[in-house]
């Protein structure tokens, strides 16, 4: 019907009201077209090229008020509009289903790395099994989920109404190491994959994942899972290793999955750039979304890799003499945009001695703790920057006014992949800058610490030698 009215409104305006030549209606039907294809899809773009090119010969080529054609020329604009419309209703169809994909991916991947905190909230492995299908749905929006672990007689299951996810299914699935998907049922299965090893099997119904989520979707749960079972296991002391190298297995896991994602989802802004049929502002509001998720994720993996290196002591420090009032004005100007809303307050002597140092890496340090105060402060508060020389030490400290850290959490946030229990659901983070800096700081034969009290506020710094 809608696409009848618009057909009708184009020849009542071109026809009756201001009568036109037919180039300037075969383009006026050419952009409907476009339009609709964008809007509602290729059927009904089609549809709407088909009517439009029925109008067209009717009310504007000769002889009027006809089907039939007199001029052969006008049969090959005819031919030419409708060949037009129909391909342009196409291409239009392709690059809505490709902005349609990728943010589809881009809302996977987002559902992914939360689902990769979530398994770390309990050591305990019945409790993990327990709540491990609950926890899938919740992250992934699906109906149920099942969950398969061999040497266990049950299957764990979201809810009592997911016998359509059988056991002798997830068996199967897990034996074959494959994932299977069944759209007409709306059902999915994907082995729990840790290397070559099967840790089992997990089915969702009214499920709408890729393949290659359903492949890291099981890789997680079976890295939770091995996780769990060692911590279980093993004395206090040995579960504390155990759990650094797991944690590391799924932050790799998660890079590498993030990795294949950003590659499609770049290629898809880069297309859509180069030439795309939406209109100027769709277009640009889904090409902001798609980059900032992307450079979001891309982050992370550079924060990963990072963390990496420094604990194998495979960061090169290019330590030359500087001033650490450089490094400072340095973090300033890389964090203006975050500190837009804070009013800054330095206080950094002229006379301090220079330091060997890496520039580059004391600045990112500098710039995490300035990000980290304007994030956990309320707007507007200020935040103070200091440094001062005392006992052979240079040490430089951020001050801001934001909601303070217990005595118990101070011992715990300098600690990869932690985040504040408050915190951690409101303020988007990897739970790995503080670790990184500490590594830095390290690295430099220096110190950092933090000094808070809750209500109060929290003073970070950190320590370099002369």
């Amino acid at each position: 019907m809608a696409c009848v009215i618009i057909v009708a409104a184009v020849v009542l305006v071109c026809h009756k009201v201001v009568p036109v030549n037919p180039t300037t209606v075969a383009l006026t039907f050419l952009l409907a077209v476009l339009i609709v294809s964008g809007y509602w899809g290729l059927y009904y773009s089609v549809f709407l090229a088909i009517l439009a090119t029925l109008a067209f010969n009717y009310y504007f080529l000769p002889p009027y008020g006809t089907f039939t054609i007199s001029d052969p020329q006008n049969w090959v604009a005819l031919i030419a509009f409708l060949a037009t419309a129909l391909i342009a209703s196409k291409l239009s169809e392709k690059a809505r289903q490709q902005t349609l994909a990728a943010t589809q991916r881009r809302k996977e991947i987002e559902r992914l790395y939360g689902f990769s905190q979530q398994l770390l909230t309990t050591e305990n492995l019945p409790e993990l099994l327990n709540i491990l299908p609950r926890f899938v749905v919740e992250g992934f929006g699906v109906a149920g989920a099942a969950l398969f672990v061999p040497g266990r007689q049950d299957i764990y299951r979201s809810d009592s109404d997911t016998k359509q996810l059988d056991a002798d299914h997830l068996r199967s699935v897990a034996a074959l190491g494959e994932p299977t998907i069944e759209s007409g049922n709306g059902l999915s299965f994907a082995p729990l994959r840790l290397g070559m090893k099967s840790a089992g099997a997990i089915g969702l119904s009214g499920a709408n994942l890729s393949r290659e989520t359903l492949e890291a979707l099981g890789t997680l749960i079976a890295i939770a899972i091995e996780r769990t079972g060692a911590v279980e296991k093993l004395s206090k002391a040995e579960a504390s290793r155990e759990s650094e190298k797991l944690r590391s297995a799924i932050l790799d896991s998660v890079t590498h999955e993030f990795r294949t994602p950003l590659t499609s989802i770049k290629a898809s802004v880069t297309t859509m750039l180069a030439g795309g049929n939406l209109e100027d502002s769709q277009r640009q509001e889904l090409l902001t979304v798609i980059n900032e998720e992307t450079d979001r994720l891309d982050h992370l993996v550079g924060e990963a890799a990072e963390m990496a290196q420094l604990d194998a002591n495979q960061v090169e420090l290019h330590r030359e003499p500087h001033s650490i009032r450089e490094a400072i004005a340095r973090a300033l100007e890389e964090a203006k945009q975050r500190l837009t809303d804070h009013p800054v307050d330095e206080q950094v002597p002229e006379s301090l001695p220079p330091l060997s140092i890496d520039l580059d890496r004391i600045t990112s340090v500098l710039v995490q703790l300035l990000e980290n105060a304007a994030k956990y402060s309320p707007a507007n508060s200020p935040i103070r920057v200091t440094a001062e020389e005392k006992a052979g030490l240079v040490t430089v400290s951020v001050a801001d006014r934001g909601p303070g850290i217990d005595d118990f959490e101070q011992a715990l946030i300098f600690d990869k992949f932690y985040r504040g229990k408050n915190e951690r659901y409101r303020v988007q983070g990897t739970g790995l800058g503080l670790a990184i800096a500490k590594a830095v700081v390290e690295a430099h034969g220096g110190t950092i610490s933090v000094t808070s009290q809750l209500g109060n506020g929290s003073v970070f710094s950190f320590s370099l030698p002369v």
